[in-house]
């Protein structure tokens, strides 16, 4: 019932985002701010937090690496058979990236470092860094190659180099590697930001989160619902029992490509050419959904 009644928090806090935006109390310069904050201190915190004090030999696995990039590619191999000759190309286009691309920084790190214990947040902070390399460049080049709009590739590429969140997890890993120690204020503190990133990600997913009930497609976005919170962990589960990782891996990975998909697809399909309001409602329809998959997932994993 703990987990339940997490998840149920979760929702909650989502919902009052959503609220918030309809009032006009949560507008678009704060929603910008709350954004800035979750993205630029919280979540680095956390992942910081979460790296600091372990060897990167410890986390980061060739299963974990390798499975990792199965479980992606094959998610959206199938999103791509699966919409072939039934969607438009700007919905095609985003029906394959939202398959497979999760929101793995804003509600996977966060809610995998309030449900686990320090190692489970700690390959789940790995694996958010390196999938975030896969799955970024992947989602601009799909984009790129159905959409009509000119986009500039390499500056959208480029732009990894400055993402906080990885920058962060390199220099967990770093202090990690050479065994440094903080001062206990100095690590209380980190943590403290680091657990604000859940409920400050939640106002601004649902402050983003926009539904036009008369664009409605139940076929279409049942169809993405499916892939992204049925197919994509049940294939992390078979890929990763596959490998025999050990269960802090296989924890971390299953929960983790286990989440709704990520707010940023929606502003990638609006800047590359896909259809931003079928994007909207798929991300809205998957992160509500997903407090019913991931209550069952996190209950079988115990």
């Amino acid at each position: 019932m703990e987990v339940l009644g997490r998840l149920l928090g979760m929702l909650a806090v989502l919902l009052v985002g959503a609220g918030l935006r309809s009032t006009g109390a949560l507008n678009a310069t704060r929603t910008a701010r709350l954004n800035a904050a979750a993205y630029y201190v919280a979540l680095p915190a956390l992942v910081f937090v979460g790296t600091y004090d372990q060897s990167i030999a410890d986390l980061l696995s060739a299963e974990l690496f390798v499975g990792s990039l199965i479980v992606l590619f094959a998610t959206g191999t199938i999103a791509w058979i699966a919409s072939r000759d039934r969607l438009s190309t700007d919905r095609r286009s985003v029906a394959i990236i939202q398959s497979y691309h999760s929101n793995l920084g804003y509600l996977g790190l966060p809610l995998v470092a309030a449900t686990f214990d320090a190692r489970v947040t700690a390959i789940a902070s790995v694996l958010l860094g390196f999938v975030t390399l896969v799955q970024l460049p992947l989602t601009i080049v799909v984009l790129s190659s159905f959409g009509r709009a000119d986009t500039d590739i390499g500056r959208e590429l480029a732009a990894l180099a400055t993402n906080p969140v990885l920058l962060a997890l390199l220099a967990g890993l770093a202090v990690g590697s050479v065994g440094a120690t903080f001062p206990d204020g100095v690590a209380a503190g980190l943590d403290a930001l680091g657990s604000l990133a859940l409920p400050l990600a939640l106002l601004c997913v649902g402050a983003a989160l926009q539904i036009d009930a008369d664009a409605v497609e139940l076929e279409a976005v049942g169809s993405i619902v499916a892939l992204k919170l049925c197919c994509m962990p049940l294939l992390a589960w078979a890929v990763f029992s596959a490998l025999s990782v050990d269960g802090a891996t296989f924890t971390a990975g299953v929960v983790m490509f286990g989440m709704p998909t990520a707010v940023s697809t929606y502003v990638y399909a609006s800047e590359l050419g896909g259809d931003a309001e079928f994007a909207s409602l798929n991300v809205f329809a998957t992160t509500v959904a997903s407090v019913g998959s991931l209550f069952v997932l996190i209950t079988l994993l115990g």
